[in-house]
């Protein structure tokens, strides 16, 4: 999913993952209007239906389109050219959609940047001069020195397909280790290169997955995770299990790379390696899909042929591990703590009673903490925004970083000899800016600011609550032009996850700003299910109480009504992944809210998303249907099976990927399908079947501007708003 597996990124990839974060502005031509709706019915290409009918626990359940589970059939590839074509047919007709493109390119266009971090003497970026699809990895030896490319991975592919998705530097910074994924494929293959010489060794690791490569402490070679090989034909469908811990020794075969650990008894578990700052200790966090608690196994690296140690193996919450002094070892951890605390740990005397509680749980949540400078650097969410603060190492508090207003902090990566820290700030409205922190003088400069040719004056950002089905105060940002008119007349465009742990923040986005220019409003809601408010915001939107999530997006539609920022005929919703989930399950239930929908890349058959790939992982926070009791909670919302035949509902653009292999594809063709076939009144439903693409990691940048080209044409359109004096 988009964002349910961030446990098992690396830190230096989610450094990467920031250009996520990073895009530009413009001067406004867009305008909104009144136009007239799409009345128009369109003729679907004609999916056959098959008599599959599964027993679930008493309970007969059909699946008519089962055989679009298969995406690379004759069959399914018939109607996947016929669908896109129709997709296209519509699209490439809005008068308004090379404007939209024009400006999306104009907007993109400009120098972006990730923070600096340090290893050794040397430190490394990344940088997009503004329309490459890739973006581009930077080494200068000390902040002076002059940059120069050591990894451009648009020259490994001539459509820019083959992405970075993953990177480690060893602690002097002298070797890179780096993972390339193929068409969005979350398969990766690990090579080695020389950051001095910039040439590659010939060592290759095939067949990973969600993992790191952490090096050994003296740089002879890196513990990494994988699967063994897929059977063939079957690499983005089958289901991945066994995770493997290894141990790859420079300048040899992947065949002859020692097995650090595996549970050949435990198929669902995960494993991540870390080595700790000093050497000594191998780390091992054993995940069991996306569930937040995780066990911590250790091994003492100084002592040769020291085993693997057990060291919290109750499965009871979350640990992370920060860093040690010796055998002390510190966690952040939301064990006894929902909104997370910090812990130290003597390896040697591990029994609970002797715990140290470092930094105790306060009002706000408690996400990621580093050890820099010998200290704490923690980041908190007030209310879906973050805060960072730095602790001293026995807790004491030494303040705090000014942020410029309400937004989100990246990069603050470093270790505990560094001096220094480099970190962005961005918001809805505010590009990524990037800030040194010099812990000496205890204050921030600004270090890069990126050039944009954008006013952000116009436009401002509110932040409101409103009470859900249950009387749940959640919150609701908000951003638009000033002086817009609460009239009802405003194409608003609301946005949702709500799962996995994972908190909706203020993020900068340049796609998003097209929207604004038209005179739409942007609306994201800090659903249940995330962990904006800590772990008990999470459990009240999971498993059992999933409908939560779903009330508190329809809520936050009702509200937008209400307080005149939009109507019905006016008011998109949007998600990915997760969201793509929200948004097919909440037009199920309230079909008359919405004007318009656009699912991506969702999880739509909650029945069986658990038999491709990594879908089992997911039953953490979904449950499953082969359970009796999750089976009727799964079945009433599953978005694929409460389709209602003969129902009419809002005008939706599905979007998906054939390379997706985090949710498989099948989702939303079946999905697609059956809607097709159900809905009764006039409003298009379409789906955008990407090529050469995934779930969205690594997807190039002239993908994302055609793809976000389609989605406000589409809303455009089917929303009645002008663009330039036309729909």
């Amino acid at each position: 999913m988009t964002r349910s597996l961030r446990r098992s990124l690396p830190l230096a990839l989610r450094v990467a993952a920031l250009f996520a974060l990073l895009a530009t502005l413009g001067t406004p031509t867009l305008h909104a209007g009144a136009a007239t709706a799409v009345e128009q019915r369109l003729h679907y290409p004609p999916a056959r239906t098959v008599d599959q009918v599964d027993d679930y626990h008493g309970t007969k359940v059909a699946d008519p389109y089962r055989w679009l589970e298969d995406s690379d059939s004759p069959a399914s590839q018939a109607w996947i050219a016929a669908e896109n074509q129709l997709t296209r047919s519509f699209l490439d007709g809005i008068p308004a959609r090379e404007r939209i493109r024009a400006r999306l390119t104009e907007l993109w266009n400009f120098p972006k940047f990730t923070p600096p971090f340090k290893r050794g003497e040397r430190y490394f970026y990344f940088n997009n001069s503004g329309l490459q699809n890739q973006n581009v990895l930077f080494v200068q030896d000390g902040l002076q020195g002059a940059a120069r490319v050591l990894l451009d991975p648009n020259t490994l592919s001539a459509d820019g397909t083959v992405a970075l998705a993953g990177l480690s530097i060893s602690e002097d910074g002298r070797l890179l280790a780096w993972a390339t994924a193929d068409g969005g494929s979350d398969w990766v293959v690990w090579r080695v290169r020389d950051v001095g010489t910039g040439k590659d060794l010939p060592d290759e690791i095939h067949w990973s997955k969600f993992s790191d490569a952490a090096w050994a402490h003296d740089g002879s070679g890196f513990y990494y995770s994988a699967y063994d090989p897929p059977a063939p034909g079957q690499e983005l469908q089958q289901a991945n299990y066994f995770q493997k811990l290894f141990f790859h020794m420079l300048g040899t075969s992947q065949k002859e790379d020692r097995l650090a650990y595996e549970r050949p008894d435990q198929k669902e578990w995960g494993f991540g390696g870390a080595v700790s700052e000093d050497g000594r200790w191998l780390i091992i966090s054993i995940s069991q899909g996306t569930d937040r608690r995780n066990r911590i196994y250790c091994q003492d690296l100084s002592q040769p042929g020291s085993t693997v140690t057990k060291l919290l193996d109750d499965f009871d919450a979350s640990y992370s591990f920060l860093g040690n002094d010796g055998a002390v070892m510190y966690f952040r951890t939301d064990l006894e703590a929902p909104r997370g605390r910090v812990i130290a740990i003597d390896s040697d005397h591990p029994q609970r009673g002797s715990w140290r509680t470092i930094i105790a749980q306060g009002q706000d949540v408690l996400g990621g903490v580093g050890m820099i400078h010998d200290s704490f650097v923690a980041s908190y969410l007030h209310d879906a925004a973050d805060q960072v603060r730095i602790f001293a190492l026995d807790g004491k508090a030494l303040g705090q970083l000014e942020l410029p207003t309400l937004g989100s902090v990246g990069g603050l990566e470093g270790m505990r000899k560094d001096s220094e820290v480099f970190y962005s700030f961005t918001s809805f409205v505010y590009p990524a800016t990037i800030y040194r922190y010099d812990f000496a003088l205890g204050k921030s400069t600004l270090f890069r600011k990126p050039e944009i040719k954008f006013d952000a004056s116009p436009y401002e950002t509110q932040q409101v609550f409103f009470n859900s089905k249950d009387g749940t105060r959640v919150p609701l940002f908000l951003v638009y032009k000033k002086g817009l008119l609460r009239d009802h007349s405003n194409p608003t465009y609301l946005y949702g996850y709500g799962g996995f742990d994972i908190a909706m923040t203020p993020g900068f986005s340049v796609s998003r700003l097209a929207w604004l220019e038209i005179g739409g409003v942007y609306a994201q809601a800090s659903l249940r299910g995330g962990n904006e408010y800590g772990e008990e915001w999470h459990q009240a939107g999971m498993l059992q109480n999933k409908q939560n999530v779903f009330d508190d997006f329809i809520a936050a539609a009702e509200y937008l009504i209400k307080e005149g920022w939009t109507s019905t005929p006016k008011l998109a919703i949007g998600g990915g992944s997760n969201g793509g989930l929200l948004v097919g399950a909440c037009v199920n239930q309230r079909p008359d809210l919405f004007g318009a929908a656009v699912p991506a890349v969702g999880v739509m058959d909650m029945l069986r998303f658990h038999k491709f790939t990594i879908g089992w992982a997911w039953t953490s926070d979904y449950g499953s249907s082969e359970d009796p009791q999750q089976f009727k909670t799964l079945y009433a919302y599953s978005p694929y099976h409460n389709i209602k035949p003969g129902a009419s509902y809002p005008a939706e653009l599905i979007t998906t990927a054939d390379h997706d292999d985090r949710v498989v594809p099948g989702h939303s063709f079946k999905y697609a399908a059956r809607l097709q076939a159900a809905q009764s009144g006039s409003s298009p439903v379409l789906i955008r079947i990407q090529t050469r693409a995934g779930h969205g990691a690594g997807k190039p940048t002239a993908m994302q501007i055609e793809e976000q080209t389609d989605v406000w044409s589409f809303l455009v359109k089917v929303l009645g708003a002008r663009v330039d004096g036309g729909t």
